[in-house]
Order: structure tokens, then C-alpha cells, then sequence
């Protein structure tokens, strides 16, 4: 399945990182910036890991990691085991890198997404048969257990009794053997390094019992537990393969996503012939062509060719986009109607789809105060587990008045059902399923606490433009206007950057007139030559217009001026997000009061509010007015949700207790914002919402549960009243119930208006 690293060279894989942050410290808070006490360059890796089971295998991987001078960032997702590593220093340190991670016992691969989906096929098919040759064993060696069970010594006689087990003998060891492959290789292999981890204690359960039931039967004992070994490996991989199922299913949006970053493009070289390329090596400047039918493999504009778009990925629409010479298109979205020749504009690394991926696997790897509790405890399983089976094996067998083997198999009993599976599964099973979900919906959680501090809020500041309506100004009076006066101005206005400018030239699809000395003016507008007369697009004053009816409040308008008189007037009016009030009124519903924070003028803010049915309204506020607004609620205990999408909001956005902002927000203001919501409609911000709440129910019902059954199962077994088979069928129960719960999430109404 995997390449071991002292045959693969993984500095071939390593990539240069922009250090854009030189000098900021890691996650942990270390300063991992030096190797050998040489500054270096930043390079970035991208490894699979295999075994990873648990939080505590996450744990104890990244803190070997950060144990090593030159390491600054090391995050292994739990969903996709794809570990991503940033060192300063030499390209070679990726070997040891890998080194290391082998090290603790675990396997590495460099990251290939298609290959891990066949690994992960090859895992599942081999989960299956141990699981079918547990359950096929377990069943034949019930029958003779029911036979031993339902008789006497007396009436069996000890010859038959003795042959019953060593036929259970023939049956269990094969069986054992092969279907307890999974917890033994993992286990050997952590402790051939002089260290252990979850599989260590289960694989010691199994074999003792089944060590203990082979002394039993060679000494003629009255008991042995071949069927509790057997169904002790039933049950364990029932267990393993519903949490591999629970963490495929989890993070198929990921997978999904990484598959397309792979594969192929269509390079067309300066000669105009075709060659195949891998995603990996396209870089900006590069032609590629995409047919019809196949996804856009790189952020790119369109250089021939007209098409529809299908950019559901990106925007949450379901209807197409159609695209033309100039318009920019993303990796992953797919051409549906006609072949395209397109302009690279950034290499796959550096793509939306990039960005996607990594925003998902932040969100899965950030540090909850419930992930964190679940580290704190995994990190002192192993410890506390064994001391405590080797407490009660003492307990029993010196002071308790039992024989060896008798204690012997309380210790193992205790050994299996300690196992903290269902603590370990408690969260990240919740929190995959959440980010995955939320995905689904176009909606990109980038911090792993942002849906727990979501959870709590008790008060919503908006931004109005961009925010509470889509920042996209409409032409309302288009009807009104002449054919070419809108094509004068539509020509105009493209050669201008001004947003009321280019909705203009958005409106005017026809051809354009012939326009020289063109000069824009900074706050007035543009003016050109046409036909021999000055023309000019922009201010009322400017374009002379000062002498007519003013518009109503939250009404824009662009002049047109032939000659210095003015002809035609463009009236805008930015759009209400379509459902916003029925948002507003969700959350005052739900006792969670919305704000308007507006740097726009009072009046028009005020109208806005009028419309959602939103009471407190604030207008004209600058960048600051609005962080200290902010600061003066939570200085009052308010849960804060800031949602914004301008420069003028990244500050408060920043500061507030947890933040969204729109796809469409730039680009210091996502990076600032918890969740990044895509498409026209404010519901995601309720979606996520509930989610949160959902999720925050979830995992502390997980966390009672995997208590609640350590409190109850653990005194159980070290009072002996439990045989190794009861052991396991409790504990592999309790994952079960946890992983059960959880996906209760996935059936879970999406938020409808």
C-alpha cells in the first residue's frame, strides 16, 4: 500500500512556500523557525498517513513533529489522514520528516488523491473479509459454545468437553490470526519503537484470551473463552469499519475536491500543438483548451471561444454561466456547451479550488475546547489503562484469592473495555460531518471552533452593501433610456473601473463605437471624443445635470453628457439579497437580535432596515465606529456573529466573537472572516447556524455517552462480573452508539425559507 521512505525521495515532492508571514510564530506558539541555527527557505509537503485512527494518533504525530527544530506548521487531517508539513531549511528534510512520522509507527506515501481512493477501496475490501471471517468463525464456534453451555460434566463427560474446545481452539486461532490483522500490524508496529497506541491494548486483550482459553483447555478447565476472543475481534471491527465508513463518507467533499486537482490539461504550445500536461505543472501565462464536457483545470480567462459554465462549485447556482473572450472562470467549474481556449492565471496550488480545499481542512484540524478535552484524554489513555490492568491482575491474583489464569482474564477483560474509542470518536466524527455538510451547501468553514463559538451567539451585526444586498447595482430605468445613448454609454463605461461604470457596460452587449482621447477623471467620471464632440459619463454635476429632480434615498445615478448637455439618466439601485427578511426574522425568532452596521448615510440605512423589519440601525460609521460599536456589546456579554464583505468590516470582523462574510467579500476580509458563505442567498448564514447548534448538541451527548459508559463499564470489569466477551460487545457498542449519533447530523433538514 505504501512506499517505505528509505526508498522514496520525498524532497522531490516538497514545495517552495512564499514566506508572507517571516517572522509570525506557528500554531503552537514555538519558534520552529531554524535548522541547525541557519535560517533556510520555507518549504511546504503533503503526506499520507496510514493508521491514524483516533485523536490520539493526530496528537501524538504532531507533537513528534514539532519536536524537530525546523518544523513551523504540522496539521494532519482526520478525515483525509493527509498531513501537511512547513519547515524552513533544506529540501532533504523531508526524508526525515518522513523518518520521523515512521518512526511512531505509522506509514507514509507521498499525497496522490487517486491513489488514496484506491488505498481506501483496497482498506475497505479488506475490512470486509476480516470482518466476514470474524463473524463466520464466531457463528460456528457459538453453536459448540450453546452445546457447552446447555450440558453438564456429568452428562458430556470430560473427554467430550475437551474436544469441543480444541475444535473451538482450530476454529478461533485461523480466524484470529487473519481477522485481527488491522489492531496487530498497527500495534507491532508502535511497539518494535518502544512505543504504543489504542491498537496495543486490544491486540493484548485478544491474544490473552485466547492464551488463557488454550491453558484452560490443556489443563482440562471447566471455561473456555475461545468465543469470547472471536467475537471480541467481531464486534472491535464492526467498530473499525462504521468508523471508516463514518470518516469516507465525512470527507468525500474533500476527496471529491482533491480529485480535481489532479489529472490532466490540454497545453497548447507556441507552436499551436496539443500536449497533455499534469495539473501540478500549469503555471500562469499558459494556454490551455478545454473541450466540451470536461472542468476548467486552472483559474483562468477566456482567450477564443464562447461557452456555458457550469460554476455550481464556486457560486451555489444551478443555472449556467455564459462565458466570452475576457471572463474569468475557475478551477473546477465545468464547460457544458462548446470548446474554450483559456489563459492561466495561477498554478493549481494557488487556485479557488485550492483555497476550498484548504479552508475545509483548517476547519477540520482547528483546536475546539471539545477536541482539546478529547487530546487531554487519549493523551493519558494508554498510561492509565495498563496501570489499571495490571493493578486488578495483582489485586485479584495476590489479595483477591484467585488462581493465575482467573486474574489473568479479569486484567484482560479490563484491557478491552477501557478502550476509549468512543471518547476518541466523540468529536472529530461531529465535526467532519459538520464541515463536510456545510460544504455541501457552499458553505466553507475555516476555523475548527468558528461552529462552537457560532453556536453561542446572541446578536448579528449586518453590513449593509454587499452583505444585506448583493453589492451588484441594477439598471432600473434601462426601458426609458435610447438604444444609442445606452450603447455610447455602454462604451464608455468600458474602459472605466467604476462599479456603477461597468454596469453599464454589462448592459450594452452589442458592439461598441469608436471613442479616442479617452481620460477618466478620479470622482467626476470618463470623457472621450466621438464623432467630434466630447462625451462624458459620470457625476450629476459634473455632466451638468445639476438642475434636475434629485432621486430618492438609496438611488444611484450616472449621467450621460453629449456635448456638455446632459441626455440621459442611469438610475441603480443595489438589490436586497432575495431572502434577507425572511433571515432578519429568523433570527429574531430565534431571541438573537440583528444590527445594521452602515458606513452608508442614515437615511439610506435606515430604509434597509425599514424593509427587513430590523430595529436597531446604525449609518455613517467608519471602520473604528464600527469595531468599538462591537467592542462596547461584548464588553456587555453579547455573543457577537459579524457578517461583512468590505475593507471597512475586516477589523470588526476580526475582533468579534465569531465572523462570516460572502464569496464576493475581498480578499483581507475572508482571510479574517471563521466562514466564508457562497451564491446570492443569506440562508447559509441560518444553515450554518443550525448546524452549529446541532453539532455543539451532538458532541456533548457524545461526550455523556463515552462517559457515562466508563463509569458504568469499568468498575464492572475490575470487580470481575464481566467475561472478555461482554468487554467487547460494551465497548464496541459504545463506538457504535457514538458513531450513530453523529450521523444524525447528516439527517438533519437543510434550512428552507
Amino acid at each position: 500500500m505504501t512506499v517505505a521512505a528509505e526508498v522514496t525521495d520525498y524532497s522531490a515532492y516538497a514545495e517552495d512556500v512564499a514566506d508572507k508571514d517571516a517572522g509570525a510564530q506557528p500554531v503552537d506558539g514555538k519558534a520552529h523557525g531554524k535548522m541547525d541555527g541557519k535560517e533556510g527557505e520555507l518549504h511546504s509537503l503533503l503526506l499520507m498517513v496510514d493508521g491514524v485512527h483516533c485523536s490520539a494518533c493526530i496528537q501524538k504525530i504532531e507533537s513528534a513533529l514539532y519536536q524537530l527544530p525546523a518544523i513551523r506548521k504540522a496539521r494532519l487531517n482526520f478525515s483525509t489522514k493527509r498531513l501537511s508539513v512547513e519547515w524552513r531549511g533544506e529540501r532533504e528534510f523531508a526524508n526525515h520528516i518522513a523518518h520521523e512520522i515512521e518512526a511512531q509507527g505509522y506509514r507514509v506515501q507521498p499525497y496522490d488523491a487517486k491513489a488514496i481512493q484506491a488505498d481506501s477501496d483496497e482498506e475497505e475490501r479488506h475490512l470486509q473479509i476480516c470482518l466476514g471471517v470474524a463473524g463466520f468463525a464466531a457463528g460456528n464456534i457459538m453453536m459448540i459454545s450453546i452445546g457447552l453451555w446447555t450440558s453438564t460434566l456429568e452428562l458430556m463427560g470430560m473427554g467430550t468437553r475437551d474436544l469441543l474446545h480444541w475444535i473451538s481452539a482450530l476454529i478461533t486461532i485461523p480466524a484470529v490470526y487473519f481477522s485481527g490483522q488491522p489492531f496487530f500490524r498497527s500495534a507491532w508496529s508502535v511497539l518494535k519503537r518502544g512505543r504504543t497506541n489504542m491498537d496495543v491494548p486490544i491486540s493484548l486483550g485478544v491474544i490473552g484470551a485466547v492464551l488463557i482459553s488454550l491453558w484452560q483447555t490443556w489443563t482440562h478447565a471447566e471455561d473456555a473463552y475461545f468465543d469470547s476472543a472471536v467475537m471480541l475481534l467481531f464486534f472491535l471491527l464492526i467498530g473499525r469499519y462504521l468508523d471508516f465508513r463514518a470518516r469516507r463518507r465525512a470527507r468525500g467533499a474533500a476527496s471529491d475536491l482533491l480529485a480535481m486537482m489532479s489529472g490532466t490539461a490540454i497545453l497548447i504550445l507556441e507552436d499551436g500543438s496539443h500536449r497533455a500536461v499534469p495539473l501540478r505543472d500549469l503555471r500562469e501565462g499558459m494556454k490551455v483548451s478545454v473541450p466540451m464536457g470536461q472542468r476548467i483545470p486552472a483559474d483562468a480567462e477566456v482567450l477564443a471561444g464562447k461557452s456555458e459554465i457550469d460554476t455550481s462549485l464556486v457560486t451555489g447556482e444551478t443555472a449556467p454561466r455564459a462565458v466570452s473572450v475576457g471572463d474569468k472562470v475557475f478551477a473546477g467549474t465545468l464547460n457544458l456547451s462548446a470548446p474554450l481556449v483559456l489563459g492561466v492565471r495561477s498554478a493549481v496550488k494557488d487556485s479557488l479550488l485550492s483555497d476550498i480545499v484548504r479552508l475545509m481542512e483548517k476547519a477540520e484540524q482547528g483546536q475546539a475546547k471539545y477536541v482539546r478535552f478529547a487530546d487531554r484524554a487519549a493523551r493519558f489513555y494508554t498510561p492509565a489503562v495498563h496501570f489499571l490492568a495490571v493493578s486488578t491482575f495483582l489485586g485479584w491474583w495476590i489479595w483477591g484469592g484467585v488462581d493465575f489464569p482467573h486474574a489473568l482474564l479479569i486484567a484482560v477483560t479490563v484491557l478491552i473495555i477501557t478502550c476509549p474509542c468512543a471518547l476518541g470518536l466523540a468529536v472529530p466524527v461531529v465535526q467532519v460531518l459538520a464541515t463536510g455538510r456545510l460544504m455541501k451547501n457552499h458553505i466553507l468553514v475555516k476555523s475548527g471552533d468558528a461552529l462552537e463559538r457560532l453556536a453561542a451567539i446572541d446578536t448579528v451585526l449586518l453590513d449593509k452593501t454587499g452583505t444585506l444586498t448583493l453589492g451588484k447595482p441594477v439598471l432600473l430605468n434601462g426601458e426609458e433610456i435610447a438604444q444609442d445613448h445606452l450603447q455610447l454609454a455602454g462604451s464608455l463605461g468600458r474602459h472605466s473601473h467604476h462599479p456603477l461604470s461597468q454596469a453599464i457596460a454589462q448592459q450594452w452587449r452589442g458592439d461598441s463605437v469608436e471613442l479616442t482621447n479617452i481620460a477618466e477623471f478620479p470622482g467626476e467620471g470618463i470623457e472621450a471624443e466621438w464623432n467630434g464632440v466630447r462625451v462624458r459619463l459620470g457625476s450629476r454635476s459634473w455632466c451638468g445635470g445639476a438642475g434636475q429632480a434629485k432621486l430618492q434615498d438609496g438611488i444611484q445615478e450616472v449621467w450621460l453628457a453629449i456635448d456638455h448637455q446632459p441626455v440621459a439618466r442611469f438610475c441603480f439601485q443595489d438589490q436586497l439579497r432575495s431572502d434577507a427578511g425572511e433571515v432578519m426574522a429568523y433570527f429574531k425568532q430565534s431571541q438573537i437580535t440583528p444590527m445594521i452596521l452602515s458606513g452608508d448615510r442614515v437615511a439610506v440605512a435606515q430604509t434597509i432596515a425599514h424593509q427587513l423589519g430590523v430595529e436597531e440601525v446604525r449609518g455613517e460609521l467608519t471602520p473604528v465606529d464600527k469595531y468599538n460599536y462591537m467592542e462596547a456589546l461584548r464588553a456587555q456579554n453579547h455573543q457577537i456573529l459579524m457578517v461583512g464583505d468590505g475593507l471597512n468590516d475586516a477589523p470588526t470582523i476580526a475582533g468579534a466573537n465569531v465572523s462570516m462574510s460572502p464569496s464576493t467579500a475581498l480578499d483581507m476580509t475572508q482571510n479574517a472572516a471563521d466562514i466564508v458563505f457562497m451564491g446570492d442567498k443569506m440562508g447559509a448564514i441560518v444553515e450554518a447556524y443550525q448546524t452549529a447548534v446541532f453539532s455543539n448538541r451532538l458532541v456533548k451527548e457524545n461526550f455523556i455517552l463515552a462517559i457515562l459508559y466508563n463509569v458504568i463499564a469499568v468498575p464492572v470489569a475490575i470487580a470481575g462480573l464481566a467475561t472478555p466477551l461482554v468487554a467487547a460487545i460494551a465497548m464496541s457498542s459504545s463506538s457504535i452508539i457514538v458513531i450513530a449519533n453523529s450521523f444524525r447530523l447528516s439527517r438533519m433538514k437543510a434550512f428552507k425559507l
